[in-house]
């Protein structure tokens, strides 16, 4: 009984450190398995926070692009702003150009017209300063006259006459303007060079480049010889005329029934080309210009010479300017 009760204790006994040996190493278990475990759960949280780290810079990264991308679209307005501007003021500048050519085209500008350069010699005076109420067209200054160019001696376009010339235009200009006409001057004094080089120009067969405007049924060669130009010219004395006469309210020409200077037989006094009417007119002007001291030339309507003129016999050669 008692040997019994021994084997039963030491049976209890060994029984007690099996199972305190199994619970001991059960524990041990528990205790590695939570080791990775809570290695896992750090290496999980450290990789959340990594990921939340990660997650919030592309954020920030973007939030930046984004800023920077309305910086840059902002510029780029701006720029457009600019270039637009800068279009609107090309476009502004070319519109203006187009209309100075335009405003140009319409209104051409005026050639500059030389100062008067020198004293005159003496007896001779600048007749646009004493003559003021006429009109004047110096056609051999410019290029629209028999020649087609620029005469010779011709360096201004200024008319000049004796004194006593322009005294009896004035007197003419005064009756004329009652009646309701102005007078318009074409040529006044002509230097004698410029008669020389009409001489040379009625010599040049090949330039015959006025012709239809001006002597349309004339051989130039024989316009000397027909009497419409003159080797000796009463204008290069002084007080030889060519003019006509406008409409004072108007402005426009009386009509003669030729133009000025048109070298032909219709130009005449003894024409029977012309109607009544400006036959009449032709004759009007030669009343006055004879009752104030004027002779008519009978080819050229428009031609009238003082008939007590200072310089008969004198041919003077100073240019017009």
């Amino acid at each position: 009984m008692r040997m019994s009760s021994f084997v039963w204790r030491a049976l209890t006994v060994m029984l007690l450190c099996i199972v305190l040996q199994a619970c001991s190493t059960e524990h041990t278990s528990e205790e590695k398995t939570a080791e990775p475990f809570m290695d896992g759960q750090a290496s999980y949280d450290s990789n959340e926070t990594g990921n939340e780290t990660s997650r919030d810079e592309p954020l920030q990264g973007d939030a930046q692009s984004v800023n920077e991308g309305q910086k840059e679209e902002e510029i780029s307005a701006v720029d457009m702003d600019e270039e637009q501007e800068d279009g609107a003021e090309l476009i502004d500048e070319a519109r203006l150009s187009k209309t100075e050519e335009t405003d140009f085209m319409q209104h051409p500008a005026e050639p500059t017209v030389p100062p008067k350069a020198y004293e005159l010699p003496e007896g001779f005076v600048y007749l646009e300063d004493v003559l003021l109420d006429a009109e004047y067209d110096l056609r051999y200054y410019g290029e629209n006259n028999f020649v087609g160019r620029q005469v010779e001696g011709y360096l201004a376009p200024y008319a000049i006459a004796t004194a006593e010339m322009a005294e009896a235009l004035m007197q003419v200009s005064d009756e004329m303007r009652d009646a309701g006409y102005r007078l318009l001057i074409y040529d006044t004094y002509r230097p004698a060079k410029a008669v020389e080089f009409f001489k040379e120009w009625s010599e040049d067969v090949d330039d015959t480049m006025m012709k239809e405007d001006f002597y349309p049924n004339e051989d130039k060669r024989q316009l000397f010889k027909r009497g419409y130009l003159s080797k000796k010219s009463g204008h290069s004395r002084g007080s030889t005329v060519d003019l006509t006469l406008v409409h004072a309210s108007s402005g426009e020409l009386v009509d003669m029934g030729s133009p000025y200077d048109l070298l032909d037989e219709i130009s005449t006094f003894a024409t029977k080309q012309i109607t009544p009417e400006q036959a009449a007119n032709r004759e009007l002007l030669k009343q006055v210009m004879n009752k104030h001291g004027f002779k008519e030339y009978s080819k050229e309507w428009w031609h009238y010479v003082l008939r007590d003129e200072p310089y008969p016999t004198t041919y003077f050669d100073f240019d017009v300017q």
